[in-house]
């Protein structure tokens, strides 16, 4: 070890005595102080306006536009200039043969100059560091693991490139060939994962190699044992290669046993990365704050119950619009949706099948409108250069599986092997792919049945098969919405009580949605024999319908105001209220807390004011309601589109704030009944989940997500809520802007490169 340290030693002393080290070092100081103040100054004007700052680590270290991200995308111009010389420079001053005759080995020489360079890294990583220092002085609680950890991949990156220098710098006596072979040998390592990848077993190998954005899960603060083994493999095989070149100079042997000694260390090096590729062989740590690179809580819970084989086929149709992500060159790409639920469950298989079939896809009827779908299907493969002998006919596919409830669309099946199946889709939305919640509550269905949801039916009650604005087919069924029932763990089907059919033990929420013809009294005596027993469910109103649906709600203390009511705007006709959350939700709540601070309102077109008491036994909690002025409950208006309703304080009418929507709780033996009373059906239904109004803040979708989780239960949909991370306040004003500026872009490249010239100078007199 004396002698690596010497060679090192005597390595860096030539290096700092350059000016080349120097002059980068200045220069990378300068584009990262560049990079990370223009972030900050950014933020720093954002908070000074008023905006509301998060993740403001993230932002300023780890996101795609972050300090470490920027580094990281030029890192590789900077290590060919400084490795090109390492055993360049000896063979081309001749001093390359008295290291030979020297006692030295050859290990001993390339371990010396790269230990310099090891050193010479970890003075890019600490100049770094000053800014990490810096945002630990101004930015609120921030997540230093975080940053430490990016810190970290960085380094090891560095290193990997280093040594890949090292051994290009090894295989000529021209510096500038070597730094432009370094520079083409990292080329090819960051576009090699391209390669091969329709080729099942080359797919693996190139992918591996690639080490275009290995560091990215460390800078994100995902710390992978499979990420970090691979800079420490390659590290060692390009310093074993250029041990190996210098004992070939040292000792001529046959060219055979030469090239055997390379394809060994090659092939070993492989078999290696191979092995830390397994799942079952992976470590993790997450060193974010928050645990944001691991699943959540409830999605361990559910892999940990999960025993026992577990495989996902993806059944990928040619002729349906997202076949691309399954195809073979994207498969590794594509299993990466997977890599959390890999680290708690390796044994977790994974396949593709391709086939072709009849789909929703209207471009192929313009692109090919005289062939038919075998005929399309080959010209789409031809035009992909992709094999047609592996796509299955539909009559193959249907031998397999039955895809036609998923309309052939692009879907996964997972199987546990004790037989329970689950779709998990894909959805026509901006992220298309989906999240830990769906892929969760598609997994929660191995272990736990879906949660059965009845929607009563045969008296004019909103419809889960109609897709027309009032139906309710898209909060129920619709296999392309996230957050459809179905891909949330429930299933859904309509109860008919008017033919003598009773509601299931197994229910259980039932939805009473905008009934429109009275009941019999059999079915309001099983209706409330449910409600007896402690079952959940929905019951929402309209106007004109409170003598059918107030007997409903007789024995809850609930019940429907005569009228509708109205709210004065100059937008929108006066039947249309926007709700509010209620403070009381709000606390319950976290995203009814950011509607309520942000002054999100839910739309409700025609909506009955609801008036209830607490005599019925049931705890009461409103969390919809009106603004106390502008809304009455109007008597004697119906039609809005010609008439305008006037508030006449003599007819009843009065300006207040009324309950829009109810949450209504109590103890049935052991079981906690809850039960969901909104004035509204409307605001379930299909036109209104994408109607979006010019002027007011609305959201449609996170009422429907609370008040299904509320009544599961919290069983689905799956919580995949994080804690906010409290890195939320920069300690800095505007007047440290420029402060900042002179510092960091000023006045530490300034300190450097008066370092290097009186260094420089100091080695020119000697």
């Amino acid at each position: 070890m004396k002698v690596i340290f010497k060679i090192a030693k005597s390595e860096l002393s030539m290096l700092f005595y350059s000016p080349v080290a120097w002059l980068i070092l200045v220069i990378f100081t300068f584009q990262a102080s560049m990079a990370f103040s223009n972030l900050f100054s950014d933020l720093v004007v954002d908070q000074a306006i008023g905006n509301r700052l998060w993740d403001v680590t993230e932002k300023v270290f780890s996101s795609y536009r972050g300090l470490l991200s920027q580094v990281q995308q030029y890192l590789y111009l900077y290590i060919p200039l400084l490795t090109m010389g390492l055993m360049s420079k000896e063979r081309n001053n001749g001093s390359i043969k008295l290291l030979f005759s020297s006692p030295i080995t050859n290990t001993q020489i390339i371990l010396g100059k790269y230990f310099a360079m090891m050193i010479y890294a970890l003075v890019l990583i600490a100049i770094l560091f000053v800014y990490a220092i810096f945002g630990m002085c101004t930015i609120k609680d921030m997540d230093v693991p975080y940053v430490l950890s990016g810190l970290f991949g960085l380094y090891l990156l560095t290193c990997a490139y280093a040594a890949i220098g090292l051994f290009m710098s090894n295989l000529t006596s021209y510096q500038v060939v070597a730094a432009m072979c370094t520079l083409g040998l990292l080329a090819v390592l960051n576009f090699i994962g391209g390669v091969g990848q329709d080729i099942p077993f080359l797919r693996d190998v190139t992918y591996w190699l690639s080490i275009r954005g290995r560091s990215n899960e460390l800078i994100g603060g995902l710390i992978c044992s499979e990420d970090v083994l691979y800079f420490i493999i390659v590290v060692v095989l390009f310093l074993m290669l250029s041990i190996l070149k210098l004992m070939g100079e040292r000792k001529k042997t046959s060219r055979k046993i030469a090239i055997s000694r390379y394809v060994g260390v090659v092939v070993f090096a492989m078999f290696l990365g191979y092995l830390s590729s397994l799942p079952a062989l992976m470590g993790f740590y997450d060193a974010t704050v928050t645990k944001q690179r691991t699943l959540t809580p409830n999605s361990q819970d559910v892999m940990r119950q999960l025993k026992g084989g577990l495989k996902i086929t993806t059944y990928v149709n040619l002729l349906e619009p997202n076949y691309a992500t399954g195809l073979p060159q994207n498969i590794n790409k594509d299993k990466r949706l997977f890599r959390q639920y890999l680290r708690f469950k390796p044994e977790m298989k994974m396949k593709y099948v391709y086939y072709y079939d009849k789909t929703e896809n209207e471009s192929l009827d313009q692109r090919y409108p005289l062939l038919n779908d075998r005929e399309r299907a080959q010209e789409i493969a031809s035009g992909l250069e992709l094999n047609f002998k592996m796509f299955l006919s539909p009559e193959e596919i249907k031998k397999q599986v039955d895809l036609s409830e998923e309309r052939n669309r692009f879907v996964r099946l997972i199987e546990h092997e004790n037989g329970q199946k689950s779709f998990l889709r894909i959805f026509d939305d901006m992220s298309r792919q989906p999240n830990e919640k769906e892929i969760t509550a598609a997994m929660k269905r191995m272990v736990v049945p879906a949660m059965q949801v009845a929607f009563l039916s045969g008296h004019g009650e909103r419809d889960i098969d109609r897709k027309g604005d009032r139906g309710y087919y898209v909060i129920s069924q619709d296999i392309t919405y996230r957050e459809a029932l179905i891909n949330n763990g429930f299933d859904s089907y309509k109860l008919f009580l008017n033919d003598g059919q009773k509601i299931p033990e197994n229910t259980g929420i039932l939805i009473i949605a905008d009934v429109r013809q009275p009941f019999e009294q059999e079915e309001l005596d099983e209706i409330q024999r449910y409600i007896d027993r402690g079952g959940n469910l929905i019951i929402a109103g309209e106007p004109d319908k409170q003598e059918i649906m107030n007997p409903l709600l007789a024995s809850l203390g609930v019940r429907f105001m005569p009228g509708r009511l109205v709210q004065e705007s100059e937008d929108f006709t006066q039947n249309l209220v926007f709700g509010k959350i209620t403070r009381e939700a709000a606390d319950i709540y976290s995203r009814f807390r950011w509607m309520l601070r942000w002054n999100y309102r839910v739309p409700m077109p025609d909506v009955v004011g609801l008036e209830y008491s607490t005599d019925a036994g049931f705890d009461v909690m409103p969390i919809l309601e009106t603004d106390s002025t502008g809304c009455w409950n109007e008597l004697e208006t119906t039609d809005f589109t010609e008439g305008k309703a006037v508030l006449h304080a003599e007819a009843g009418e009065k300006e207040q704030t009324y309950a829009l929507a109810l949450a209504l709780s109590r103890k049935v033996g052991e079981k906690e009944q809850r039960i969901f009373v909104m004035g509204d059906a409307d605001c379930f239904s299909n036109g209104e989940f994408f109607m979006k109004r010019r002027g007011v803040n609305t959201e449609n979708q996170i009422l429907p997500n609370y008040v299904f989780f509320w009544l599961s239960g919290g069983e689905y949909p799956i919580d995949t809520a994080r804690p906010n991370s409290p890195d939320t306040k920069i300690y800095m004003g505007l007047e440290g802007i420029t402060w900042m500026n002179i510092g960091l872009m000023g006045l530490f490249p300034l300190a450097l490169a008066v370092c290097g010239i009186v260094i420089w100078a100091k080695r020119r007199r000697k």
